[in-house]
């Protein structure tokens, strides 16, 4: 259906056009170019009435609407199409865009199912259901589950967009293919997911596995108390890491070290105290007896750790110690199978992980150095050739680090106000335009802009939900209000119950 035409100045990336109708942003549509069907973007559209334009007061405009309503050439509908390539090339995956801008005068059609289908929706095993095209909702919208491993993701938006909700439906997708996904759950939002093949454990820190520094910060040492940071440094032996009883071991260094080190007696107090508070405030995390905690990983699972119960800093040490053991682990692996011999005899995982961290601009904060972010940052660089991907999830773009966030081969942004979280997005997506980054803030719950490898044109679309659990919702606080009011009666009715009881008795 012919519902357009290219009027004014055509450029080979973009053009204008007369509409029959209004056009939604984030529509695709077709260009009947002269060298062949074009595919285009709605990237903006404006509708305008020559009645009603340059208008001075109400009774005016009253007129004019009259005189709008009854001329039906009064309204005008243009639209700036971007244009992303030959139809044919691009179902084939190739983005060729023409030579030859589209004359003046080409005619703009709907796209079809036909025309979409092959692009949006491939049907080979590694594309997987993600939603539907929000403005061409029949037609199904895919993402590349090898792209995103191979070329990590970052999904953004602010709280209550829909970001749990995504990463879930991945998660289901995963599991459905016997693949690895790691999930650090930072507010035990996946700990109820719904999945075949999951596990669902707390994260752990084995603190003879830690390096002095690392342990210091986990038992929360502050990083300015240098005599306290020395006295756990020089009493943190080999002995002690291979000791049956770790923490007896490490109070009687620590406090040996006090007592025949001058000048160190009340740091090492200090320090004991330290280690007392840790490892009974902390029991369930700190476990010097449960081994490596990377076995608590399964492979071919959905594998939810929760770090709900770690404060930040123990968290930062946790992820950054697990990310560097899985990439040490997928090396090993991919070297062994080039055929080199190993320190170690066995591997852990034999096939491609991925990793996703949620609140990323936590643990990979801008313009700040944690453990976790150097670690994100070598698996960014290194997780293609050695089959290990990161996905970082954030509210807060602007605080993620730049260089993370650069390396981020696909993104699904959703709804996102803040100018300075909009353009941190713009310079770490290349392929997302002006006009579609203006769309982000009248997105809805759970629409997103997708760009990046893991599709093959960006694209606006509708996220299915995942059933069951509402992940990540809004508390019902009028609800729970309610519920509270409705107790506090009951309780009230029971003890003048009570009190009526005891006075009959009496």
């Amino acid at each position: 259906m012919n519902i357009g035409v290219v009027i004014g100045e055509a450029k080979p990336t973009e053009v204008t056009a007369q509409s029959i109708r209004p056009l939604s942003v984030g529509e695709y549509v077709i260009v009947d170019s002269q060298n062949g069907k074009l595919l285009g973007l709605v990237e903006r559209s404006i509708v305008s009435s020559d009645a009603l334009t340059d208008i001075r007061n109400f009774d005016e405009a009253m007129e004019s609407k009259e005189v709008a309503e009854l001329n039906t050439r009064d309204k005008n509908y243009k639209v700036k199409i971007g244009i992303l390539g030959f139809l044919d090339k691009l179902q084939k995956g190739q983005a060729i865009v023409p030579a030859v801008p589209p004359l003046p005068g080409t005619s703009i059609l709907e796209a079809t199912q036909q025309d979409l289908g092959m692009i949006f929706a491939p049907r080979s095993k590694e594309w997987i259901r993600i939603g539907s095209l929000l403005r061409n909702s029949e037609i199904e919208a895919k993402i590349n589950i090898n792209r995103i491993v191979s070329r990590h993701i970052g999904i953004l938006a602010m709280t209550g967009m829909g970001k749990s909700n995504l990463v879930s439906l991945i998660a289901k997708q995963v599991s459905s293919l016997q693949g690895t996904l790691i999930i650090f759950d930072y507010h035990n939002d996946y700990t109820n997911l719904s999945v075949p093949k999951i596990s669902v454990t707390d994260a752990k820190i084995n603190p003879r596995l830690l390096q002095a520094d690392k342990l210091a910060e986990v038992i929360e040492l502050r990083e300015n108390a240098d005599k306290q940071q020395r006295v756990l440094r020089e009493s943190f032996t080999a002995s002690v890491r291979q000791a049956k009883d770790f923490w007896t071991a490490l109070e009687e260094g620590v406090s040996a070290f006090g007592h025949t080190t001058k000048g160190y007696a009340d740091s090492a107090s200090r320090v004991l105290d330290k280690i007392d508070d840790a490892k009974h405030r902390f029991s369930d995390i700190l476990d010097p007896d449960c081994g490596d905690p990377v076995d608590l990983i399964k492979e071919g699972r959905v594998n939810v750790l929760s770090v709900a119960e770690l404060s930040e800093r123990q968290a930062n040490v946790g992820l950054s110690y697990y990310l560097q053991e899985l990439l040490n682990d997928r090396k090993d692996s991919y070297w062994a199978k080039k055929g080199r011999k190993l320190s170690r005899n066995t591997t852990k995982f034999s096939s491609p992980l991925f990793v996703i961290i949620e609140e990323a601009h936590v643990f990979i904060p801008k313009g700040e150095h944690t453990d976790t972010k150097y670690w994100a940052s070598k698996v960014a660089r290194e997780g293609r050739k050695f089959g290990i991907g990161l996905g970082i999830v954030s509210q807060r773009p602007r605080n993620i680090d730049p260089n993370v966030l650069s390396q981020m081969g696909s993104l699904a942004i959703m709804k996102i106000v803040q100018d300075d979280d909009q353009q941190q997005i713009a310079s770490a997506a290349e392929s997302l335009s002006k006009d579609l980054l203006t769309q982000l803030s009248s997105l809805n719950i759970g629409d997103a802009v997708l760009v990046g490898q893991w599709v093959n044109l960006p694209s606006i679309v509708h996220v299915d939900e995942v059933k069951g659990k509402a992940i990540g919702s809004d508390l019902d606080a009028v609800a729970e209000w309610s519920e509270s009011t409705k107790y506090k009666e009951i309780a009230a009715e029971s003890t003048q119950g009570l009190i009526q009881k005891d006075l009959l008795m009496d």
